[in-house]
């Protein structure tokens, strides 16, 4: 099918998954990680510019944004707050905290109860609501057990601030411990066609029905290289190389929602053309053992 500068893709293609059995997203979704400075530190050099791009991706179809307290840090939520709330219908918007900020590139995991629940509140207000429909512990903190950093989400879960919550870069002896404080819908572990140290988490969650979140979606290094296996078939589909690795994802899971992010309308318009490629299983299966 051919989707390369397809700006009429809709995100709504991508097929469905319902977050905790109760809310329902378009499977192909926003991350608002680069609508930030440099280092995802700081203002955008054009703010109004991501305002357009995450306004953009809900006339597309996305219906999940994915974004975090760490992403500027603050930046990334006010501005999904500015551009739209009040929200329409259907939009969920998740968020994380647990990993801070000391500078451009750099993250230091705190997962200490009273900085989460600080965060929590902190976030409610930058994204103009009254609750977070998916909280994300952004990381386990080594220094502080897990059952004590989701017992101050569960309260707050309890008082109707926070509707469902995910875990992000863990293994699935974690999942399991977090589940014994708090029901856990999502999982969101870096992941690509590429990059597949993390197949027993997303088959942790096929089994037990979480949400796969993979950050880091497109595929880089030697496979997206002219003349490879994806550039092959993404020639042969009038697709992009991104397009492509956005469609396996899509392809092989059905809890698989990956959340692409840009900071330009056009790399957006690209990215949502993904949910319109259609490959032969036989064409998958070529890319993978290349992959491999």
């Amino acid at each position: 099918m051919s989707t390369k500068g397809n700006a009429v893709a809709s995100a709504k293609t991508s097929g469905t998954f319902s977050l905790g059995g109760d809310m329902p997203v378009n499977r192909l979704g926003y991350g608002a990680m680069r609508i930030t400075g440099k280092g995802i530190w700081g203002e955008p050099a054009d703010p109004e510019g991501a305002k357009k791009v995450l306004r953009r991706a809900v006339e597309l179809g996305v219906n999940f944004i994915d974004t975090a307290d760490s992403y500027g840090p603050d930046v990334s939520e006010r501005l999904i707050g500015e551009a739209l709330a009040p929200y329409a219908k259907g939009i969920v918007i998740a968020t994380k905290a647990g990993l801070t900020r000391q500078g451009p590139d750099k993250w230091l995991p705190v997962a200490r109860p009273e900085y989460l629940n600080q965060q929590v509140e902190m976030s409610l207000r930058r994204l103009k609501t009254e609750r977070i429909d998916l909280w994300q512990l952004h990381r386990i903190d080594p220094k502080v057990p897990v059952e004590e950093s989701l017992g101050v989400i569960k309260k707050l879960q309890e008082q109707g601030k926070i509707h469902h919550v995910g875990l992000s870069e863990v293994k699935p002896h974690e999942i399991d411990q977090a589940r014994k404080v708090i029901e856990i819908v999502s999982v969101q572990n870096q992941y690509n066609i590429a990059d597949r140290r993390h197949e027993d988490v997303l088959e942790y969650c096929e089994k037990n029905n979480l949400a796969f979140i993979p950050w880091f979606p497109v595929a880089a290094g030697k496979l997206t290289q002219p003349g490879g296996a994806l550039d092959a078939a993404a020639k042969r589909h009038n697709a992009t190389v991104s397009q492509l690795s956005l469609a396996w994802l899509l392809h092989r899971s059905p809890v698989m929602l990956p959340i692409p992010g840009t900071s330009s309308v056009k790399h957006l318009e690209e990215n949502i053309g993904a949910a319109g490629v259609q490959l032969s299983p036989e064409e998958w299966k070529e890319i993978e053992a290349a992959a491999k």
